[in-house]
């Protein structure tokens, strides 16, 4: 009997195993080629620098950054964080403007995408440690003043974002390109495209997924992380987006009284979509750097 429930407890345990590995397979980002090379980010290649940063647990990022127009006096700075699946490079026409207005542009790959180390899984949360390891190499750059950062993510980069602008006092303002509002919701819409059915597998992966983060859903959703975000913060999102519906841009402008929202004709991509809307998005930034931040000093709330 005893070797019958050994049997048992080893079968259930194998299983779970199995799932495990299954679901970290069938959730993991894909790495997408890096586009044009340097190229990509719309300026002449000797603007622009290869640059490594030390991440979380002795990883490594890889990153490319574009000094400010004028080296001689600290200038205001920009990280660029992209989405699930994407790469720095693919957040490319966001840098001619940025750097036109004045600004120092750090883009990254976060960890698991382009050329940066590789992990057991990525998140979120993990996402959001990546832009804490850039903003720490930000702050050690000469040409930066380090008290005049923001951050520019697009969709779970610009949750990360609004993550690490809701537990850090660092930074003096946060434009969120195609944000969801709560990270379950996006994880139901894409099961239901694999035709995963919630009621007999759904619940499962969204419990699995949060135990493995070692976080709740509930605890990093955007309309709730939001909430305690002190600067200004800027919502962009498509009013064709399919991937993000356009009502989770209305949700998370109720969440924040420091949030205001831009629509454009556009899809959840948005990179052809910015390009007429490049300018309200420097005065928006530059609005931010020029005011007197309401900021705490630096450091975790």
């Amino acid at each position: 009997m005893m070797l019958g429930s050994l049997a048992a407890v080893g079968g259930v345990w194998a299983l779970r195993q199995a799932a495990h590995q299954g679901i970290l397979r069938g959730l993991r980002a894909p790495r997408v080629p890096h586009a044009d090379g340097l190229g990509a980010f719309g300026l002449p290649p000797e603007r622009v620098r290869e640059v490594c940063i030390p991440a979380a647990g002795g990883k490594r990022l890889a990153g490319w950054w574009v000094p400010p127009q004028d080296g001689d006096t600290p200038a205001a700075a920009v990280l660029v964080m992209h989405g699930w699946g994407s790469n720095a490079t693919l957040m490319g026409p966001v840098v001619p403007p940025l750097h036109a207005g004045g600004f120092g542009v750090l883009l990254i790959d976060a960890r698991c995408h382009g050329h940066s180390d590789d992990e057991t899984f990525t998140s979120m949360p993990r996402f959001a440690e990546d832009i804490a390891s850039g903003l720490a190499w930000l702050r050690r750059q000469p040409e930066v003043a380090a008290d005049r950062i923001a951050l520019l993510g697009h969709s779970v980069g610009a949750a990360a974002a609004v993550l690490h602008a809701s537990r850090h006092d660092d930074v003096r303002a946060v434009v969120s390109l195609s944000a969801f509002a709560h990270p379950a919701e996006v994880m139901r819409r894409f099961m239901a495209e694999k035709r995963i059915p919630h009621a007999v597998l759904g619940w499962y992966v969204l419990r699995h997924v949060q135990q493995v983060i070692g976080v709740s859903f509930d605890e990093i959703a955007p309309e709730k992380t939001l909430t305690t975000v002190r600067c200004p913060t800027l919502l962009v999102h498509g009013l064709g987006d399919r991937t993000v519906p356009v009502e989770d841009a209305y949700r998370l402008l109720a969440a924040s009284s420091r949030a205001r929202l831009l629509l454009v004709d556009g899809d959840h991509d948005l990179r052809d979509a910015l390009a007429p809307h490049a300018h309200t998005l420097v005065a928006f930034l530059q609005q931010a750097f020029e005011a007197s931040p309401d900021l705490a000093s630096p450091g975790v709330r």
